[in-house]
């Protein structure tokens, strides 16, 4: 009778565990549900953010370096240009070392942000740059060396252990469940560019196929996120790779999986691309295909042809999110372009590679922010 017992009570678990998979699948937003989102948003126009002050998400947001009156400044240098929404990074040993106050600075930082009326993008995992991050005082920045300290999070020792990656459920869980019904913030980008293997900068090589970990992480991010039913819109962000195509749009491909999670689970689709406009125009009609609202959360490198003249009107045209890459100089040091890794650089990088403004609020080109405001009031009249 107890062997019996004990076999319905484990099937019983394991209907409860299959119920709760399919229930979070089908959280999922119709295309008609996303489309009818997004037609009461204003146009999204913004910037990824990070403030001058910080070489990485640790360092914006760790008690002893978080500064609320240089994010003040900064976010009201960008409602004066008329940016409604930014990208933010946070980390999970954020939430590790001190959740109640990481959550106090990251309320401080939405209050800010909401009386400049800008709406925010939470994105919870990054596979792009250092792999190693740690808590504490940060290392200064490379000299003229793009993103030079930038973490992934989770990193390496958790990424490249599958029996880790549940430690990671408290932290999604419990960021969404609190910003989950908060109408300052507007989507969550659960995973920025999963297994992204950060050619010519961080060696990660000894993880070995970090697109398996990868995706089998944001499996579960994704449905950790639905269970709690947030009523913002959830996305992960395909890109694209050097040779045209979004990485894993190839079948053959060992980020076809990645790549197919991406698109089928979003509620709405968004999508990183540092081409010219050409590129820029193909790869967008391909998404349009899939009926969802589209949003580009990463662009604007000056360099690759990926110019705000270029790509900013026709997002506008065709309704397409615009989220550049960079807003003041800083930090990050992503003036410089990604190749400042292998080549050396010296002195201030000729055109910048990202950013719109300088570390004191001026324009890096008037003639850019012009553009900017008059393609946002358009917007508005529209």
């Amino acid at each position: 009778m107890r062997l019996l017992s004990k076999s319905l009570y484990q099937i019983g678990l394991l209907y409860f565990v299959l119920c709760s998979y399919a229930l979070a699948e089908e959280h999922r937003w119709s295309a008609e549900q996303a489309n009818k989102w997004y037609a009461e948003q204003p146009w999204p126009t913004g910037f990824n953010y990070a403030p001058r002050y910080a070489i990485n998400q640790l360092e914006m947001w760790q008690k002893e370096t978080f500064d609320p009156e240089v994010i003040d400044q900064e976010l009201g240098w960008a409602s004066e240009i008329g940016f409604n929404m930014a990208r933010v990074f946070l980390h999970d040993l954020l939430w590790e070392q001190d959740r109640k106050g990481f959550l106090k600075r990251v309320d401080q930082f939405l209050a800010i942000a909401d009386k400049h009326n800008i709406k925010v993008m939470l994105v919870l995992f990054d596979d792009v740059w250092d792999p190693f991050p740690k808590l504490g005082k940060q290392r200064s920045p490379i000299p003229h060396t793009h993103n030079s300290g930038w973490v992934q999070g989770p990193g390496k020792a958790i990424l490249g252990d599958y029996d880790r990656h549940d430690e990671l459920q408290s932290y999604v869980q419990g960021i969404v469940s609190r910003y989950g019904q908060d109408e300052r913030v507007a989507i969550w980008d659960l995973y920025n560019e999963p297994g992204n293997t950060n050619p010519n900068s961080y060696d990660i090589v000894e993880l070995g196929n970090k697109h398996r970990y990868s995706l089998q992480l944001i499996k579960k991010v994704f449905r950790w996120a639905r269970e709690v039913q947030p009523s913002q819109p959830i996305t992960s962000s395909i890109w694209r790779s050097n040779d045209g195509k979004w990485v894993g749009e190839d079948p053959q491909s060992p980020y076809r999986g990645l790549y197919r999670f991406m698109l089928d689970h979003s509620d709405i689709l968004t999508f990183h691309v540092y081409s010219d406009l050409q590129a820029t125009q193909s790869l967008v009609s391909a998404l349009q295909q899939h009926g969802r609202p589209l949003l580009c959360t990463e662009y604007m490198a000056r360099e690759t042809g990926s110019t705000f003249e270029n790509i900013m009107p026709y997002f506008a045209d065709n309704k397409v999110g615009a989220i550049h890459w960079g807003f003041v100089s800083g930090k990050s040091q992503t003036i410089y372009p990604w190749r400042s890794w292998p080549e050396a650089f010296s002195g201030e990088a000729d055109p910048w590679f990202h950013d719109l403004l300088r570390a004191d609020g001026t324009p890096y080109s008037d003639k850019e922010v012009a553009l900017i405001k008059a393609l946002i009031i358009k917007s508005k009249q529209e």
